[in-house]
């Protein structure tokens, strides 16, 4: 079996980046990928700005506390005041984010004057450049603004938006076949024939993908013939960039998945030292990267997370990261077996100053109640054996997307999943 590292590894090398763009425009640019480094149009602000209410002087003409000062206008944003100044000590009353005459160097703060009808009086004596933004304070022009390869959040949107950019180039969406196979699977809502359960999984990862820049062809849920699978795989994969499948990629008499792909084309490496998703099958077939995953409920959302998700960034031209962990202490005892690194389910929450962390009960690969209550995974190592309460053990946070609001006190869902 390859380790998970090894397995990250060879995954990462097995994938070119796509490099066909599109153009869209901010209002359609969340979650998508940078094609090109972005570079500031404006310098922001683009003129010297008020960072508080108050009023606009210059300090040179201050004597200090007691000094008095003609209130001749006033700036608001937007609205700037654009007469000079024909008098020394005059002020401009001034609004956060108004343009500061060219004339003043400082905004004295509305609490650090008296003011009776147009006449302000200092309290304290003003120093040159404060509560003053100049101009660039925010980003100079031409600046970079965003590298090519940034995943687009709400911020980043935001950010160019602030900047006057109302388009990017973005990397094409990711073409996605997914399917899941198993006789025994039926489709929520429908009645369960004798040894029939519901299929979760292609759910799971239909939900999953939303956040990801990508289009998602559906192909359903398919039965144990290696036919129609054999079918399923050809077309797609003269049409998509990747197939992600769950089930059928173990060695059982109707597990077809693995050995059609390698019959139609490679497959890069099968079985990883991992718990849960043990059973997992890259390759590829055609033009696409093909990733099958286990069936099992948790082992398709570990995969998914370990292997799909990087595999999507990857081909949208992002550099690789590793999931960042945290340190929290164990509030029960982990048992684990040496050999495989193990995700164990868990539930992060905060005593005091420290963060602590309990597994959600019995961890068995189809127990989604226990997926269903937790916030995190409990990283255990394969070089480790069972950890005992009060150790620090890595934990990997949950994508929000995963996230759930739990309304129940957590003790009771905890003894609900156990």
């Amino acid at each position: 079996m390859l380790s998970i590292d090894d397995a990250v590894a060879r995954l990462a090398s097995s994938i070119h980046a796509i490099e066909e763009t599109e153009t869209v425009s901010i209002a359609e640019a969340f979650q998508r990928v940078l094609a090109h480094d972005m570079y500031a149009p404006v310098s922001l602000p683009p003129f010297t700005s008020s960072a508080m209410d108050g009023y606009a002087i210059k300090s040179s003409e201050s004597g200090g506390a007691g000094s008095t000062f003609r209130v001749i206008g006033s700036s608001f944003a937007g609205k700037p005041f654009d007469n000079p100044a024909n008098s020394v000590r005059t002020a401009v009353r001034i609004f956060t984010g108004a343009e500061v005459p060219a004339w003043a160097d400082t905004v004295v703060l509305q609490e650090d004057v008296d003011r009776e009808e147009e006449t302000i009086t200092l309290k304290d004596a003003p120093a040159s450049g404060d509560n003053i933004r100049h101009i660039g304070h925010d980003v100079q022009k031409e600046a970079l603004l965003l590298a090519q390869g940034t995943k687009l959040g709400a911020f980043d949107v935001s950010w160019l938006a602030a900047c006057g950019v109302a388009s990017v180039d973005v990397i094409r969406r990711i073409r996605v076949a997914l399917f899941s196979t198993g006789d025994e699977l039926q489709d929520p809502g429908k009645r369960l024939s004798p040894g029939q359960i519901y299929d979760s999984n292609r759910t799971a990862l239909k939900e999953l993908l939303r956040s990801k820049p990508v289009e998602v062809n559906d192909l359903g849920r398919l039965r144990d013939d290696p036919v129609v699978i054999e079918e399923a795989i050809s077309r797609a994969s003269n049409i998509v960039d990747l197939i992600v499948t769950s089930g059928g990629v173990s060695v059982g008499d109707a597990d077809y998945v693995r050995p059609i792909v390698d019959k139609l084309g490679e497959l890069t490496f099968w079985n990883v030292a991992l718990k849960p998703g043990k059973p997992l099958a890259v390759g590829k077939v055609e033009r696409a990267l093909f990733l099958g995953l286990p069936g099992n409920p948790v082992s398709t959302i570990v995969t998914y997370l370990l292997f799909v998700a990087r595999a999507i960034d990857a081909l949208g031209g992002m550099a690789p990261a590793n999931p960042l962990t945290v340190p929290a202490e164990l509030t029960k005892p982990l048992r684990h077996s040496k050999g495989r690194r193990e995700y164990q389910r868990g539930v992060l929450s905060r005593d005091g100053n420290r963060l602590c962390v309990r597994p959600t009960g019995d961890q068995s690969s189809n127990r989604l109640a226990t997926m269903a209550v937790a916030n995190c995974l409990i990283l255990v190592p394969e070089t480790e054996d069972s950890i005992e309460k009060g150790e620090v053990v890595d934990v990997l946070l949950l994508p929000n997307e995963a996230h759930h609001v739990v309304n129940n006190p957590i003790e009771t869902l905890l003894r609900e999943a156990s």
